[in-house]
Protein backbone atom coordinates (compact mmCIF):
# COMPACT_ATOMS: atom_id res chain seq x y z
CA UNK A 1 0.00 0.00 0.00
CA UNK A 2 1.55 3.15 -0.82
CA UNK A 3 2.13 6.19 1.28
CA UNK A 4 1.58 8.83 -1.21
CA UNK A 5 5.25 10.16 -0.52
CA UNK A 6 4.38 12.57 -3.58
CA UNK A 7 1.27 14.14 -2.42
CA UNK A 8 1.03 17.24 -0.77
CA UNK A 9 -1.03 17.37 2.62
CA UNK A 10 -4.70 18.77 2.27
CA UNK A 11 -5.16 19.59 5.90
CA UNK A 12 -2.34 19.95 8.27
CA UNK A 13 -3.38 20.20 12.20
CA UNK A 14 0.01 21.95 14.30
CA UNK A 15 0.20 22.07 17.88
CA UNK A 16 -3.71 21.39 18.62
CA UNK A 17 -5.18 21.57 21.98
CA UNK A 18 -8.60 21.40 23.75
CA UNK A 19 -9.32 21.24 27.38
CA UNK A 20 -12.56 20.14 29.49
CA UNK A 21 -11.66 21.36 33.00
CA UNK A 22 -8.90 19.20 34.45
CA UNK A 23 -9.00 16.53 31.18
CA UNK A 24 -6.66 18.29 28.64
CA UNK A 25 -8.93 16.12 25.57
CA UNK A 26 -6.39 16.95 22.76
CA UNK A 27 -2.35 17.60 23.64
CA UNK A 28 -0.27 19.59 21.00
CA UNK A 29 -1.54 17.36 18.05
CA UNK A 30 -0.06 17.72 14.90
CA UNK A 31 -1.33 15.63 12.01
CA UNK A 32 -1.03 16.07 8.42
CA UNK A 33 -3.09 14.10 5.88
CA UNK A 34 -1.82 13.33 2.24
CA UNK A 35 -4.17 14.18 -0.86
CA UNK A 36 -6.16 11.19 -1.91
CA UNK A 37 -4.92 9.09 1.06
CA UNK A 38 -6.84 7.29 3.89
CA UNK A 39 -5.28 8.15 6.99
CA UNK A 40 -6.97 6.28 10.09
CA UNK A 41 -7.04 7.86 13.45
CA UNK A 42 -6.60 4.79 15.97
CA UNK A 43 -6.41 4.91 19.71
CA UNK A 44 -7.94 3.07 22.56
CA UNK A 45 -11.37 4.66 24.27
CA UNK A 46 -10.82 8.17 25.58
CA UNK A 47 -8.02 9.29 23.73
CA UNK A 48 -9.17 12.56 22.00
CA UNK A 49 -10.11 11.02 18.84
CA UNK A 50 -13.60 12.85 19.09
CA UNK A 51 -12.82 15.84 19.90
CA UNK A 52 -9.51 16.07 17.63
CA UNK A 53 -12.69 15.08 14.84
CA UNK A 54 -14.68 18.08 16.14
CA UNK A 55 -11.95 20.33 16.61
CA UNK A 56 -10.56 19.13 12.61
CA UNK A 57 -14.54 19.59 11.45
CA UNK A 58 -15.30 23.35 13.66
CA UNK A 59 -17.99 21.81 15.85
CA UNK A 60 -15.46 22.83 18.74
CA UNK A 61 -13.32 25.59 18.90
CA UNK A 62 -9.03 24.82 20.00
CA UNK A 63 -7.44 26.22 22.84
CA UNK A 64 -4.32 26.62 20.99
CA UNK A 65 -2.69 25.43 17.75
CA UNK A 66 -3.67 26.56 13.82
CA UNK A 67 -5.19 24.05 10.78
CA UNK A 68 -4.83 24.27 7.11
CA UNK A 69 -6.90 23.14 4.88
CA UNK A 70 -6.22 23.00 1.36
CA UNK A 71 -3.36 25.45 2.28
CA UNK A 72 -5.81 28.15 4.31
CA UNK A 73 -5.95 28.97 7.96
CA UNK A 74 -9.58 27.54 8.87
CA UNK A 75 -8.63 27.11 12.42
CA UNK A 76 -11.33 29.85 13.61
CA UNK A 77 -13.37 29.17 10.83
CA UNK A 78 -17.17 27.85 11.05
CA UNK A 79 -18.50 24.54 9.97
CA UNK A 80 -20.36 25.82 6.79
CA UNK A 81 -17.09 27.89 5.48
CA UNK A 82 -14.76 24.73 6.00
CA UNK A 83 -17.52 23.15 3.81
CA UNK A 84 -17.46 25.14 1.26
CA UNK A 85 -13.12 25.25 1.54
CA UNK A 86 -13.52 21.39 1.13
CA UNK A 87 -14.16 19.37 4.37
CA UNK A 88 -17.33 17.01 5.00
CA UNK A 89 -17.54 14.99 7.56
CA UNK A 90 -19.79 11.69 8.45
CA UNK A 91 -21.01 10.87 12.17
CA UNK A 92 -20.68 8.29 14.85
CA UNK A 93 -23.76 7.96 15.38
CA UNK A 94 -26.34 7.69 11.84
CA UNK A 95 -27.01 11.52 10.88
CA UNK A 96 -30.14 11.11 7.85
CA UNK A 97 -33.12 12.19 7.44
CA UNK A 98 -35.09 9.06 8.88
CA UNK A 99 -38.51 9.89 7.98
CA UNK A 100 -37.79 11.12 4.65
CA UNK A 101 -36.83 8.37 1.95
CA UNK A 102 -33.39 7.38 0.47
CA UNK A 103 -34.01 9.41 -2.77
CA UNK A 104 -35.39 12.45 -1.19
CA UNK A 105 -32.17 12.22 1.12
CA UNK A 106 -29.78 12.00 -1.79
CA UNK A 107 -31.48 14.64 -3.95
CA UNK A 108 -30.99 16.72 -0.47
CA UNK A 109 -27.52 16.32 -0.59
CA UNK A 110 -27.05 16.70 -3.61
CA UNK A 111 -29.13 20.31 -4.45
CA UNK A 112 -27.25 21.11 -1.71
CA UNK A 113 -23.85 21.12 -3.12
CA UNK A 114 -25.15 21.58 -6.94
CA UNK A 115 -28.03 23.53 -6.40
CA UNK A 116 -26.21 26.47 -7.88
CA UNK A 117 -25.28 25.14 -11.26
CA UNK A 118 -29.23 23.83 -11.83
CA UNK A 119 -30.31 27.53 -10.95
CA UNK A 120 -30.05 28.51 -14.71
CA UNK A 121 -31.99 25.25 -15.64
CA UNK A 122 -35.74 25.66 -16.77
CA UNK A 123 -37.82 23.94 -13.52
CA UNK A 124 -38.33 20.28 -15.23
CA UNK A 125 -34.68 20.37 -16.64
CA UNK A 126 -33.23 21.31 -13.38
CA UNK A 127 -35.43 17.98 -11.93
CA UNK A 128 -34.46 15.68 -13.81
CA UNK A 129 -30.91 16.72 -13.92
CA UNK A 130 -31.42 16.86 -9.89
CA UNK A 131 -32.77 13.53 -10.05
CA UNK A 132 -29.91 11.99 -12.55
CA UNK A 133 -27.52 13.51 -10.22
CA UNK A 134 -28.92 11.74 -7.25
CA UNK A 135 -29.31 8.15 -8.93
CA UNK A 136 -25.82 8.41 -9.83
CA UNK A 137 -24.47 9.47 -6.21
CA UNK A 138 -26.52 6.35 -5.09
CA UNK A 139 -24.90 3.74 -7.89
CA UNK A 140 -21.52 5.22 -6.88
CA UNK A 141 -22.24 4.51 -3.14
CA UNK A 142 -23.45 1.15 -3.72
CA UNK A 143 -26.84 1.81 -3.24
CA UNK A 144 -29.56 -0.39 -4.46
CA UNK A 145 -32.18 1.04 -6.43
CA UNK A 146 -34.53 -1.14 -4.37
CA UNK A 147 -33.95 0.96 -2.21
CA UNK A 148 -34.40 4.06 -3.38
CA UNK A 149 -38.34 4.48 -2.43
CA UNK A 150 -38.02 3.23 1.06
CA UNK A 151 -37.85 5.49 4.59
CA UNK A 152 -34.35 6.19 5.34
CA UNK A 153 -35.17 5.33 9.04
CA UNK A 154 -36.14 1.71 7.89
CA UNK A 155 -33.12 0.57 6.43
CA UNK A 156 -30.30 -2.14 8.03
CA UNK A 157 -27.86 -0.44 9.62
CA UNK A 158 -25.57 -0.94 7.50
CA UNK A 159 -27.13 0.76 4.36
CA UNK A 160 -28.16 3.26 6.79
CA UNK A 161 -24.36 4.06 7.12
CA UNK A 162 -23.71 3.68 3.27
CA UNK A 163 -26.34 6.30 2.88
CA UNK A 164 -24.67 8.88 5.57
CA UNK A 165 -21.46 8.01 3.81
CA UNK A 166 -23.10 9.39 0.23
CA UNK A 167 -24.85 12.37 2.09
CA UNK A 168 -20.82 12.91 2.79
CA UNK A 169 -19.69 12.31 -0.12
CA UNK A 170 -22.18 14.32 -2.35
CA UNK A 171 -20.30 17.72 -1.43
CA UNK A 172 -17.33 16.25 -3.23
CA UNK A 173 -14.70 16.89 -0.86
CA UNK A 174 -11.45 17.48 -0.20
CA UNK A 175 -10.59 16.13 2.69
CA UNK A 176 -13.79 13.67 4.48
CA UNK A 177 -13.43 13.04 7.78
CA UNK A 178 -15.00 9.48 8.90
CA UNK A 179 -16.00 9.35 12.54
CA UNK A 180 -16.10 5.02 12.96
CA UNK A 181 -18.16 4.25 10.72
CA UNK A 182 -18.33 0.53 11.02
CA UNK A 183 -19.84 1.38 14.09
CA UNK A 184 -22.84 -0.99 15.43
CA UNK A 185 -22.31 -3.16 12.00
CA UNK A 186 -21.97 -7.04 11.80
CA UNK A 187 -18.98 -8.69 9.71
CA UNK A 188 -20.95 -8.49 6.16
CA UNK A 189 -22.14 -5.11 6.62
CA UNK A 190 -18.22 -4.00 7.62
CA UNK A 191 -17.00 -5.99 4.79
CA UNK A 192 -19.01 -4.19 1.93
CA UNK A 193 -18.69 -0.55 3.51
CA UNK A 194 -14.88 -1.25 3.64
CA UNK A 195 -15.16 -2.27 -0.37
CA UNK A 196 -16.94 1.03 -0.59
CA UNK A 197 -14.17 2.88 0.98
CA UNK A 198 -11.56 1.27 -0.78
CA UNK A 199 -13.76 1.73 -4.46
CA UNK A 200 -13.09 5.04 -3.67
CA UNK A 201 -9.30 5.60 -2.61
CA UNK A 202 -7.51 8.66 -4.26
CA UNK A 203 -10.42 10.83 -4.75
CA UNK A 204 -10.34 12.56 -1.81
CA UNK A 205 -8.07 12.52 1.05
CA UNK A 206 -9.73 10.25 3.86
CA UNK A 207 -9.16 10.39 7.77
CA UNK A 208 -10.54 7.48 9.02
CA UNK A 209 -11.27 7.34 12.68
CA UNK A 210 -12.23 3.67 13.46
CA UNK A 211 -11.78 0.60 16.09
CA UNK A 212 -12.03 -2.14 13.78
CA UNK A 213 -8.43 -3.09 13.40
CA UNK A 214 -9.31 -5.45 10.18
CA UNK A 215 -10.93 -2.31 8.14
CA UNK A 216 -8.30 -0.15 9.32
CA UNK A 217 -5.14 -2.28 8.38
CA UNK A 218 -6.74 -2.61 4.94
CA UNK A 219 -7.56 0.59 3.73
CA UNK A 220 -5.37 2.87 5.46
CA UNK A 221 -2.13 4.26 3.56
CA UNK A 222 -1.22 5.86 6.96
CA UNK A 223 -1.90 5.28 10.73
CA UNK A 224 -1.93 7.83 13.74
CA UNK A 225 -2.06 6.84 17.28
CA UNK A 226 -3.14 9.01 19.62
CA UNK A 227 -3.51 7.77 23.69
CA UNK A 228 -4.33 10.50 25.98
CA UNK A 229 -4.60 12.77 23.55
CA UNK A 230 -1.17 12.85 22.02
CA UNK A 231 -0.35 11.51 18.55
CA UNK A 232 2.10 8.86 19.96
CA UNK A 233 3.21 7.50 16.03
CA UNK A 234 2.48 7.80 12.50
CA UNK A 235 3.33 5.45 10.13
CA UNK A 236 2.70 3.09 7.40
CA UNK A 237 0.35 -0.15 9.03
CA UNK A 238 3.63 -2.09 8.66
CA UNK A 239 5.45 0.32 10.86
CA UNK A 240 2.91 0.60 13.34
CA UNK A 241 2.33 -2.88 13.61
CA UNK A 242 6.10 -3.19 14.66
CA UNK A 243 5.87 -0.11 16.79
CA UNK A 244 6.36 -1.41 20.55
CA UNK A 245 5.39 1.76 21.85
CA UNK A 246 1.84 1.07 20.03
CA UNK A 247 2.16 -2.30 20.90
CA UNK A 248 2.37 -1.50 24.64
CA UNK A 249 -0.31 1.40 24.60
CA UNK A 250 -2.90 0.12 22.27
CA UNK A 251 -2.27 -2.61 19.85
CA UNK A 252 -1.52 -5.34 22.13
CA UNK A 253 -2.08 -8.67 20.53
CA UNK A 254 -4.19 -7.28 17.92
CA UNK A 255 -1.23 -6.11 15.84
CA UNK A 256 -0.31 -9.53 15.40
CA UNK A 257 -3.68 -10.50 13.33
CA UNK A 258 -4.37 -7.73 11.42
Amino acid sequence: MSTRSEASPVLVATQLSKRYGALQACDQVSLSVLAGEIHALIGPNGAGKSTLINVLSGAVAPDSGGLLLNGRDVTRAPMQQRVAAGLARSYQITNIFQKSSVMDNLLIAVQAQQGSQFSFLRSRERDTALHQAAQALALECSIDASLWDLSAGTLPHGEQRKLEFALAWAARPSVLLLDEPMAGMGPDETLRLTELIESLRGRAAMLLVEHDMQAVFRLADRISVLVYGRVIATGTPDEIRANETVRQAYLGDEGSTC
